[in-house]
């Protein structure tokens, strides 16, 4: 027989909810209630209990605090939380404290009350079973499962709720890892039966993966290995969502140790790319996706240059228009597959947009090295002549392809670009105005100020005050 109490403020809904089950019919008894945490405690101390159904929301102790408690105290005692909530915290929470389930009081009804049970009861007999005391070794905490399926979501902060109606969750544990769930496989199931149920049974809001070689791990290693990798791993495998993918866990450490030690994180940084003649001749485009593809920068990395690309060549390799929609769209892209897509359309923007100025490739890949280095060395003094020697073109026809490509003269966007950087500074910094003049490259600073007001509508003073007072400072 299983010894259960309930622990809820609310003595209606204590009340309500033991008279809502037939206990018996599931092979529970319950010994004893409770107003609050504290009269929890003092009442396990005087009696023997098997399972402690606990409120969260309480006085004097909540419910969080008294399953760590009780785990730590009375280490046989199993928990199951009773809750109004059903956000994603909540439920992370609770497993990650102890819990081996949830219910969530305001949709529990008399129709699914035996359901609800029987899957707690179901639960509680694994944890207390020989599979489950056989889980972690209980002095290394080392996992005896060799497989397990993580499931991963699509979108964050995703309810668990679906999943524990999957068969291979309600046969096994359900750990939380970070914002994935990870079920170490105890009871026999089959891949292909497992994979068909997934099919069958899960939204595309979860990614399933397979991680193999996992027996013998320590437990809290394995979560810190899959926190740090499997989103990186999954953005460069993943191409398909209709069948689970597979990782071993062995390679999952080794995306984790070049995580720790920075490798790949510059590959997108590289002058090479920042050039971008992977844009217009195939063989670059090889070399550049087969690059990313062998050093894996991060998901973020590869976000965060998609996002420069957009801004920086708006206007220049891009239309209005263009920039919006690509950029528009880098939300939508998952993995490496999809960003393959995307700057592969990025390619082709840049390609019609030779075309339509009438520019050969050699042409067009001095102009944008002509842009990037005017961008890292506009604060000094720098000249039209100096700009068209570094790309090897005559200065004359220099300055005929550049006001065609840029759409302005050479000296209108050499201005515009140390006023961009003295905004920055004026926002960023307690630079002096005068100081800031002379570092974007004016002797002058009136004529700073003058220029300033000029192309912003309001002095370098004024324009720090408003974004001080905005809040844009940092």
């Amino acid at each position: 027989m299983i010894r259960a109490i309930v622990v809820d403020d609310e003595r209606l809904v204590r009340k309500g909810f033991i008279a809502l089950f037939d206990w018996a019919s599931f092979g529970i008894v319950i010994v004893g209630e409770a107003a609050d945490g504290k009269a929890a405690l003092e009442l396990l101390e005087q009696t023997e209990v098997d399972l402690l159904f606990t409120d969260i929301t309480m006085p004097r102790l909540s419910g969080f605090e008294l399953i760590s408690q009780v785990r730590q105290r009375y280490p046989r005692v199993r928990s199951v939380v009773l809750t109004c909530h059903h956000e994603f915290d909540y439920v992370q929470e609770a497993l990650r404290q102890g819990a081996i389930d949830y219910i969530v009081k305001t949709l529990l009804e008399p129709e699914s009350a035996d359901e609800v049970m029987s899957r707690i009861v179901a639960r509680l007999e694994w944890e207390i079973g020989s599979l489950g005391e056989r889980l972690l070794g209980a002095e290394e905490e080392k996992l005896q499962s060799l497989d397990a399926l993580l499931f991963y979501p699509r979108l964050r902060e995703e309810s668990s709720n679906e999943l524990l109606r999957l068969t291979i969750v309600k046969r096994n544990p359900l750990l939380a890892v970070k914002q994935m769930w990870l079920v170490p496989i105890m009871h026999a199931m089959s891949r292909a039966e497992a994979n068909r149920e997934l099919a069958h049974s899960l939204s595309n809001r979860w990614q399933p993966v397979w991680i193999a070689g996992l027996c013998g791990q320590p437990l809290e290693e394995v979560k810190l290995v899959l926190a740090e990798s499997v989103e990186d791993e999954l953005f460069y495998k993943l191409r398909s969502a209709d069948e689970p993918l597979e990782l071993r866990y062995d390679d999952l450490q080794a995306v984790g140790a070049r995580r720790l030690k920075g490798q790949g994180a510059g590959v997108l940084e590289a002058s090479e790319l920042l050039d971008l003649k992977w844009m217009l001749n195939a063989r670059d485009w090889e070399n550049f996706t087969g690059k990313i593809e062998q050093l894996r920068p991060s998901s973020g990395c590869v976000a965060a240059f998609g996002e420069r690309l957009c801004a920086e060549w708006r206007g220049l390799l891009l239309k209005e228009i263009e920039s919006l929609a690509m950029r528009s769209d880098i939300r939508r892209n998952q993995t490496w597959a999809d960003w393959r897509l995307w700057l592969r359309r990025f390619s082709d923007h840049a390609q019609r947009r030779m075309m339509e100025l009438g520019f050969s490739k050699e042409v067009m890949l001095c102009l944008i090295r002509a842009i990037v280095y005017m961008r890292q060395h506009s604060s000094g003094k720098l000249s039209q002549a100096d700009v068209a020697d570094y790309v090897k073109m005559s200065r004359s026809y220099f300055s005929q392809c550049f006001a065609k490509f840029a759409g302005e003269p050479f000296g209108v966007m050499i201005r515009r670009m140390r006023i961009e950087r003295a905004k920055t500074l004026l926002l960023e910094t307690d630079t002096p105005v005068y100081e800031i003049a002379f570092a974007i490259g004016f002797e002058d600073d009136k004529y700073f100020s003058k220029l300033f007001r000029e192309l912003v509508g309001r002095l370098p003073s004024e324009y720090r005050a408003d974004g001080a007072l905005n809040g844009t400072r940092l």
